[in-house]
């Protein structure tokens, strides 16, 4: 029965904290889970441009203030996600009101008045923030991702949006966070990008590792080898979208309905040892959020494969824990 599993998040209350990503929707759906399993809690998508800042002379807080309130009324943790960041952000931020490309000036106002207002409004509440997502380059030999903020504002529109965000909650910790974090390319870039902010007393508190990974890659070897490197900066690390995919990169089926016992039994031995490392890493580890609560919402229905099911966190589509929760809390 439900209601006799552990907790996770009281499994793991001598390490870290543990999260779930969340919806203005599956905070009423997956109450339960969520009180029970998460002690944190991040916006999936609330909080991003688009969503609280659709048009120049309007935000929009119900969705955001809904999350923001059930963390609040359940004395949860919340992940503030994400300030800056070149996807689900509004055409009209990068134009002029002729739809010629903004200015320099004109997009650091505009950077700046989005920020400003909306750390400021969750002051206090959150905790934290992924201030700048994604935004090194992941293969070639681009630096910095190609993106409209980096073409109209250039490199420094990095530490602008940490300074614009500390400005507005000196209290808040500040992380830049991206997937394909484990990858020694992009991993080189990440902490080259981290280094030299640093190196600019730029204020960044720590480091978000999304965790996008699946039961075949990386490897348990590859992500000790990244977490020790990314430790030895001597910041805090947040695993910050931890889901486990049963499918391969090269695996394009649509046609399964179900989970295969041998997908399942894969998963739960790579979450097992995912947490295992995790706990190694306890002194630096700060937070470990999952990209859903259960696998009924996740991002990885119809991603990267359009039409096809997944089934990559703890909890089942009924809201059952997995062979793989038992794993992860039985330790």
């Amino acid at each position: 029965m439900a209601g006799e599993v552990v907790s996770l998040c009281k499994a793991y209350e001598r390490f870290f904290p543990i999260g779930s990503a969340v919806s203005a929707r599956s905070i009423r759906t997956h109450r339960d889970l969520l009180l029970k399993h998460f002690s944190s809690i991040t916006p999936s998508n609330e909080m991003k441009f688009s969503s609280v800042h659709p048009t120049e002379s309007a935000f929009q807080f119900l969705f955001s203030d809904s999350i923001a309130d059930f963390a609040q009324a359940n004395g949860m943790l919340l992940r503030g996600h994400v300030l800056v960041w070149h996807q689900q952000t509004p055409q009209w931020v990068f134009e002029q009101a002729d739809g010629s490309p903004a200015s320099r000036d004109l997009l650091l106002d505009r950077m700046r008045e989005h920020i400003h207002t909306l750390v400021s409004r969750y002051r206090g509440k959150a905790y934290c923030w992924d201030v700048l997502n994604e935004a090194v380059d992941d293969k070639g030999t681009d630096y910095l991702r190609r993106t409209k903020w980096l073409e109209i504002i250039g490199p420094d529109y990095i530490e602008k949006a940490f300074q614009y965000a500390h400005d507005a909650d000196p209290d808040a910790l500040l992380f830049y966070n991206d997937y394909n974090e484990v990858a020694p390319e992009k991993r080189k870039k990440i902490i080259r990008l981290v280094t030299e902010l640093r190196a600019k007393d730029v204020p960044i508190h720590g480091i978000g590792l999304q965790g996008h990974w699946s039961i075949h890659s990386p490897s348990i070897d590859a992500i000790d080898e990244a977490l020790e490197e990314y430790a030895s900066l001597g910041l805090p690390l947040q695993i910050t979208e931890l889901d486990i995919s049963v499918f391969s990169f090269a695996d394009l089926r649509t046609d399964l309905m179900a989970p295969t016992d041998e997908m399942m039994k894969l998963q739960a031995e790579k979450y097992e040892k995912v947490f295992e490392l995790f706990r190694r890493y306890r002194d630096v580890i700060t937070g470990v959020t999952l990209w859903g609560t259960a696998d009924d919402h996740s991002w990885r229905h119809n991603f990267p494969v359009r039409g096809r099911r997944d089934w990559p966190l703890l909890f089942d589509f009924d809201h059952q824990p997995k062979e793989s929760f038992f794993r992860v809390v039985n330790f």
